[in-house]
């Protein structure tokens, strides 16, 4: 990932996304996409990071 450089804009936890810093909480996209899998979202939980894309090799 050294090629990439955070966007201290974006915090992200979600270490098993090919985005995420690994050694920092951020994402290193310029931008991201929420979206939702509800109809009528009303709690974060039913929020969705639409730029999430799995990290290879991570989690087998």
């Amino acid at each position: 990932m050294n090629d990439q450089n955070k966007n201290e804009s974006i915090k992200c936890s979600v270490s098993q996304c090919r985005h995420n810093m690994v050694t920092e909480n951020y994402c290193s996209l310029d931008s991201i996409s929420v979206g939702t899998h509800e109809s009528d979202p009303t709690v974060p939980e039913c929020t969705d990071c639409n730029s999430f894309v799995r990290r290879t090799g991570c989690c087998e």
